[in-house]
């Protein structure tokens, strides 16, 4: 699948990604790619977030694409149910641990737990060693009860601007793989 083939739809988390944000760099590139915008980025609530992105992958004209970090890795987990479009692939980078009780700002826990039902989609998890957020182990026990294949970020903390992934070309590079191997 070339990625005009796809509706790709960006799904940040808790805060939503800034300008330097890899997710943002991605949306400017790539043409048919679309940021599933939330009511309240900073004081989320978990079911207006899965109605909003099974929302947009509803509305979608061609098989989706989901690029989802941090919380909208839950919320896209939880929203499956609800879609009624095809789903191609998604891309999920960053799993938070929404089931620690150390987690900040608490209401983030009722994003958790996650579903660990098998995906009906093909899916790349890629987690990082030093996650402040999720563990390596968490992200790699999700991933396998989903069926996804897990990709070791080594040492790259919460994958995003403020760890140095801005443009993040390692992550593009597994990406546009990823998106090559999926049905159109």
């Amino acid at each position: 699948m070339k990625a005009s083939d796809a509706d790709i739809l960006i799904i940040p988390g808790y805060t939503n990604s800034g300008p330097g944000h890899w997710q943002t760099r991605w949306e400017a590139k790539l043409s048919t790619a679309r940021r599933v915008e939330q009511a309240e980025w900073t004081k989320p609530v978990r079911e207006d977030w899965i109605a909003r992105i099974a929302e947009e992958v509803n509305a979608s004209t061609r098989p989706v694409v989901l690029v989802a970090h941090s919380l909208g890795i839950p919320s896209a987990i939880h929203a499956i149910p609800y879609f009624r479009k095809r789903v191609a692939g998604a891309f999920f980078v960053a799993p938070p641990d929404v089931t620690n009780p150390d987690i900040r700002p608490k209401h983030l826990m009722t994003f958790g737990p996650y579903p660990r039902d098998p995906l009906p989609f093909p899916s790349i998890t890629v987690a990082s060693r030093n996650d402040p957020f999720g563990s390596y182990e968490h992200a790699d026990e999700i991933a396998s009860s989903w069926g996804s294949f897990l990709v070791d970020a080594g040492e790259a903390g919460h994958i995003n601007a403020d760890s140095g992934h801005g443009p993040w070309p390692e992550g593009t590079m597994v990406f546009a793989q990823f998106l090559s191997r999926l049905a159109p």
